[in-house]
């Protein structure tokens, strides 16, 4: 399923993991570096600014619209304080959460919990405590019981998902994209980020296309070996028909993070045609899976072992992500949602 070489199985220095937004730093969202990965050349060194000039006219850059919530909540399980992180719908009404105990380490376990067990939430909410996700360690499948609707109380009681490597709170405008439309992601799609209405504007006029879709994604802090939860995903027909014609014109399908990878996986045929789709997903992009809807990914960087690098180990060859991980590692990128990124496009194997 996986090829775990030495280069992407590598200890994270701390000093590299991004704790503030770019606009903390005093510079634009988009002054942030960007990593250009082109099959066996070398890793080019660029800013995200220069995105227009690093693709070509005729190229689709599709982006994901989901809007994060502040999915955070503060609870009580019994004595225990706790912080329920919603990470998305499932059909039927249930939610899936991650409970974690308030300002602990990421190391240090999870909260107990039982089946049945019951978290009070603020303003007379609640959740229960339905029964671990299919064996997982650390997800639950919870039944809210809230005064008002569930994005509504949500927005009112919640804050954002902030993990130990971010030390401060900053609002939800941090964590949302510029074109950013619709709630629902549990955490920001963070590839994103650091796009700026001029940047949208210069790859149109430089004959880019630009296509969204939308994919709710849920909480990142996955378990090593543990797969992706289905997310809720809708790919328009006008988005799936420009992959088409964009391939076929001998055009590239550039992916804005590894959800929108996701998305168009999910709704791709055997033929490699794309077609609209809406409903929760649970493909597994891996490099046992040929990736058939993109040629191309800008994504930020992951943390070793993480599932993303499986996204990215099908889309890209070993070696390429071997030396770009090297390099980004030697060179001092930043790690993280309010970090650094990479672009990955196809070149000379």
């Amino acid at each position: 399923m996986t090829v775990a070489t030495a280069a992407l199985d590598f200890e994270l220095p701390s000093a590299l993991e991004a704790r503030e937004p770019a606009e903390a730093r005093g510079r634009g969202r988009d002054d942030v570096r960007l990593l250009v990965s082109r099959g066996s050349a070398e890793p080019a060194h660029a800013c995200f600014r220069d995105l227009p000039v690093l693709l070509e006219p005729g190229d689709l850059v599709v982006i994901n619209t989901s809007g994060t919530l502040p999915a955070a909540l503060a609870g009580r399980l019994g004595d225990l304080s706790v912080d329920v992180h919603l990470s998305g719908r499932l059909p039927g009404g249930h939610w899936l959460a991650e409970l974690r105990r308030p300002a602990w380490p990421a190391s240090l376990p999870e909260p107990g919990g039982r089946d049945g067990d019951v978290v009070r939430l603020p303003a007379g909410g609640s959740a229960r405590l339905v029964r671990r996700w299919r064996g997982s360690p650390r997800l639950w499948v919870v039944d809210l019981d809230l005064p008002v609707g569930d994005l509504a109380f949500i927005h009112a009681q919640g804050r954002p998902i902030r993990y130990g490597h971010v030390p401060d709170d900053w609002p939800l405008d941090t964590y949302q994209t510029v074109y950013a439309t619709e709630p629902g992601s549990a955490e920001m799609p963070s590839a994103g980020r650091a796009f700026t209405a001029e940047i949208i504007t210069a790859l149109v006029a430089r004959g880019i296309s630009v296509s969204p879709l939308v994919l709710h994604a849920g909480v990142s802090s996955t378990e090593v070996g543990e797969a992706p939860p289905p997310e809720w995903y809708r790919v328009p027909e006008v988005t799936a028909r420009r992959v088409n014609d964009t391939r076929a014109a001998g055009g590239r399908v550039v992916a804005v993070g590894t959800t929108v990878v996701r998305a168009l996986e999910t709704v791709v045929d055997d033929d490699g045609l794309a077609r609209e789709g809406v409903g929760w997903t649970e493909t597994v992009v891996t490099p046992d899976r040929p990736v058939r809807s993109v040629d191309g990914l800008l994504t930020g960087w992951h943390e070793p072992r993480a599932s993303h690098l499986l996204i990215l180990q099908a889309i890209a060859p070993p070696f390429a992500l071997e030396s770009a991980y090297r390099t980004a590692l030697e060179r001092g990128y930043l790690w993280h949602e309010l970090g650094d990124l990479h672009l990955i496009l196809p070149g000379t194997v």
